[in-house]
């Protein structure tokens, strides 16, 4: 069974969409610790409420030693607002993936996050959004892309109205894309991926 950490800042609504994935043995896959460089995140209280190792850790090498104590295989990376160290990266090569709440390349990189990313898309005036699960490289957000999902956002007119309907979206991707990690069908061809 595929060993995953999850590395939170904030709600862990996404966190929780894998916790129920895997309850509900929709994925051969188990959380095995969560960690947020935030202490007062609500998604370290997800995990303890679930009996899930909860940790609050700011120091990437403490992040590190503990993902490695755990012997992890699978990073998630779910509405964590740090950028990872290249050393993290280097470390868990194709075994970190993120979820990104835009349709990539469109509103990614650094400084968008979270709202900052809807407001964008608001602001642009597009017509449809949506989310992107993609490997972590070296470049922000700019890894190989796993899955992604649109939705229509013609007729919305806030950036919390985009968020919670986008936010459908990722919670539906995620855990699919954990579970195609736990059944061994990513492969990683230079920029792409390939499902098997």
């Amino acid at each position: 069974m595929l060993k995953v950490a999850v590395l939170v800042s904030g709600g862990g609504t996404d966190l929780q969409s894998i916790m129920d994935a895997c309850a509900a043995k929709e994925i051969n896959a188990e959380v095995k610790l969560v960690i947020s460089n935030r202490k007062s995140a609500y998604g370290l209280e997800r995990a303890r409420m679930a009996g899930i190792r909860a940790e609050w850790i700011k120091d990437e090498d403490l992040i590190l030693k503990c993902l490695e104590e755990m012997d992890i295989d699978l990073v998630v990376l779910a509405g964590y607002l740090a950028i990872v160290s290249d050393k993290l990266i280097n470390r868990y090569e194709n075994r970190i993936i993120n979820i990104h709440p835009s349709l990539i390349p469109s509103f990614c990189g650094p400084g968008f996050y979270g709202l900052h990313v809807h407001e964008a898309a608001l602001k642009r005036g597009v017509k449809v959004s949506g989310a992107t699960v993609h490997i972590v490289s070296t470049v922000v957000d700019g890894g190989p892309i796993i899955l992604q999902e649109a939705v229509d956002i013609s007729d919305l007119t806030t950036a919390e109205e985009i968020q919670a309907r986008v936010l459908k979206v990722e919670h539906r991707i995620l855990p699919k894309a954990v579970g195609l990690f736990a059944d061994d069908r990513i492969q990683v061809v230079g920029e792409r991926v390939i499902i098997k």
